[in-house]
């Protein structure tokens, strides 16, 4: 037991964290006009300082991201002097319309949102005292922008310059776009070699870092040190180099302050996680889980895995308007479910509703944590339309988080168990998307919601196990889990 002098230290220590990054992440809106609505159904926030008649930016978020994680470039560039059109794609954030269209084909998916794109600039053009128009987006987006930059001169309305943040658009010539600037994370190799590429179509001698100038066409890849493909988000470099090269593109005199948005971010974060042990310590004790032998640990971890993805793979059958949370529903149902027996468990737990501790998990892991990340990271608050599939994905999260709970021993057993629970649920979907590569590829993209939803809620649970025991643990991340999955990936139209 932790003396409670700990936690009162603890406490502490998390509202000071918590106290201090919400004012620096404050201070970053602070002067600015923010303001949303809809530009036919798509969800928009524009970010202005009061009477701003700068140049627009057209702000566009990646594959299962939204508006917020884009904050890190939109809010700077609007305290800079321009005016930041920020966009949930269709399927993604607020946004109630779901992707359609076939996602293999430049005339299915890519081109209903470049058309949604081209929607946006169109309203972003008709501002009061409307100036030039330039685009950033990151990942997905990037290929998104640079189509709709060639449709736009086309029609004779030129983008004036694209900025592409871990960019990978075949669409990219040596002519168009004509003004481009490439952001690549220092650990995002392949796709540092495309924006490369891309410099290289105008200038064959340039390297990163390099301008490359042909006629009208102007280029130039960078490297953000020492990032991946989300930490690029929150880079001051790419930021500032962002803003550089708006500022050279428009003749604007901005001074962006691109700050440690990242690090405030995840203080915050912290702070709200920490937070959570000692309000934990004040709930109902219960005895201890008993242990578990390595014997049945291991026949329980592994048989699941190998099982689950042989038998669910080849009767899987698209039922749910989101992409792959039907599967990752049945998965980890069976997961659980199997694992549960495995252990001896299945008959024997106790479903009195343990609703104090598990109430105490989700009002803090969905509401508290959810409040913060949505503001300020990521949309964490269902459309209407998710609400059935948040259900839905209960019938699998919660089996699931309840096995893992008692193999886990409520997060108290020993570490390299616990490590070796959540790599096994890893394996078993990697064997998932191999059996089926067509359709069950995206499941893979799923897996660092699930790493941070171990590091974040599984520490969470983990102390409410150890007060409340491992049916409270399992139950309230069960909800909190279908929850984070069912607002993290986009809706899509069966067709």
């Amino acid at each position: 037991m932790i003396n409670p002098r700990k936690y009162l230290v603890m406490g502490a220590v998390a509202v000071l964290l918590i106290m201090a990054s919400l004012f620096m992440l404050e201070r970053e809106r602070a002067g600015l006009t923010i303001s949303s609505f809809d530009i036919g159904t798509t969800p928009v926030t524009l970010y202005q300082r009061p009477g701003q008649t700068g140049p627009v930016v057209v702000v566009a978020h990646g594959f299962a991201g939204s508006r917020q994680i884009m904050q890190a470039y939109s809010l700077p560039l609007a305290q800079a002097g321009y005016r930041v059109f920020a966009f949930d794609f269709e399927g993604h954030g607020r946004n109630p319309v779901p992707m359609s269209g076939d996602v293999a084909s430049l005339d299915g998916t890519t081109a209903l949102l470049v058309a949604e794109t081209r929607r946006i600039i169109a309203a972003a053009r008709a501002l009061p005292q409307s100036g030039p128009v330039a685009l950033l987006g990151h990942s997905m987006a990037t290929d998104i922008l640079v189509r709709a930059s060639i449709a736009e001169m086309a029609d004779d309305t030129p983008i004036d310059a694209v900025v592409a943040i871990s960019m990978f658009s075949q669409a990219v010539t040596a002519d168009t776009p004509s003004r481009l600037l490439v952001i690549s994370g220092q650990w995002e190799r392949f796709l540092r070699q495309a924006g490369l590429d891309a410099v290289q179509l105008v200038d064959p001698d340039a390297g990163e870092g390099d301008v490359a100038v042909a006629g009208t066409v102007t280029r130039r890849a960078v490297v953000a040190p020492a990032v991946e493909h989300v930490g690029v988000l929150f880079s001051p470099t790419a930021v500032n180099d962002a803003a550089a090269w708006l500022d050279a593109t428009f003749a604007h005199q901005g001074a962006v302050d691109a700050g440690y948005r990242g690090w405030w971010l995840l203080a915050l974060l912290a702070g709200i996680v920490l937070a959570f042990c000692p309000l934990a310590s004040l709930l109902p004790a219960c005895p201890a889980p008993p242990q578990i032998s390595t014997r049945r640990f291991l026949v329980a971890a592994i048989v699941p895995a190998a099982v689950v993805p042989v038998v669910i793979t080849p009767l899987y059958q698209n039922f749910l308007p989101v992409l792959v949370a039907d599967y990752l529903m049945l998965h980890l149902a069976l997961f659980g479910i199997l694992q549960l027996a495995l252990l001896g468990k299945l008959s024997g737990i106790r479903w009195q509703l343990p609703v104090l501790p598990v109430a105490a998990v989700v009002i803090w892991g969905v509401l508290v944590f959810g409040l913060a990340l949505d503001r300020y990271a990521a949309s964490f608050w269902p459309t209407p339309q998710r609400l059935p599939i948040i259900a839905a994905l209960c019938l699998g999260t919660v089996p699931f988080m309840i096995a893992d709970s008692y193999i886990t021993q409520a997060g108290q057993g020993r570490l390299w168990r616990r490590f070796t629970a959540r790599i096994v649920l890893f394996v078993s979907l990697g064997i998932a998307a191999t059996l089926d590569p067509d359709n069950l590829t995206f499941v893979l993209i799923v897996l660092p919601v699930f790493v941070l939803f171990f590091l974040v809620h599984g520490l969470m649970g983990r102390w409410i196990g150890r007060q409340s025991g491992a049916v409270a643990a399992g139950l309230g991340l069960g909800l909190c889990l279908a929850w984070a999955l069912g607002v993290s990936f986009p809706l899509f139209a069966n067709s």
